[in-house]
């Protein structure tokens, strides 16, 4: 097209770079996986739903359930797609996208491993919370994923992959009197 300037393509990331966006795009794929699994379990749902309105006829429970499914089905695609362009701009060299999927990471670390320790303790149980064992299994390795990708994205090696292109390219400031 005549007229608008191409736009050069960078460097190819780092291998680790590199490696951590697939470890994002798998982390949020396995998360995917464990809500469809939680989501085929359409009696645990009617039966959540029946337990918190418990005036409502078996077709509003089913009409309910389905319309849960596809708002769950929409959200977990949604949620992936945020994730493959987060870990794609992290490729491309946007520290700010590294910091956000390090927010992201650390948080579902943490709720991960207090959900490891409430399910040890027996604390789980005591407030009536049924976590099933694949559910946990689905938890470690999203947590797997996200702790190595964490780490491959603060390697010293790295760490030049994400200055600020301004930073790189910038000029030392210059002073009236020319020093």
């Amino acid at each position: 097209m005549a007229g608008r300037a191409v736009k050069q393509a960078g460097p190819p990331p780092p291998k680790l770079v590199d490696l951590a966006r697939w470890l994002w795009i798998a982390s949020a794929v396995v998360g995917l996986a464990r809500f469809l699994v939680q989501l085929a379990d359409r009696q645990m749902l009617i039966d959540r739903l029946r337990a918190e309105q418990s005036g409502l006829s078996q077709d509003e429970l089913d009409a309910a359930a389905s319309g849960g499914v596809v708002f769950g089905l929409l959200l977990g695609g949604l949620l992936v797609l945020v994730y493959a362009l987060l870990a794609n701009r992290m490729a491309g060299g946007r520290n700010w996208a590294r910091i956000t999927l390090t927010v992201f990471g650390g948080v579902g670390i943490l709720v991960g491993i207090f959900r490891l320790l409430a399910v040890a303790s027996g604390l789980a149980a005591v407030y009536g919370l049924v976590i099933p064992p694949v559910d946990l299994v689905f938890g470690v390795v999203t947590m797997i994923l996200d702790a190595v990708a964490l780490v491959l994205m603060y390697l010293p090696s790295v760490s030049g992959h994400f200055r600020s292109q301004r930073s790189v390219n910038a000029q030392p400031p210059q002073v009236a009197n020319g020093l």
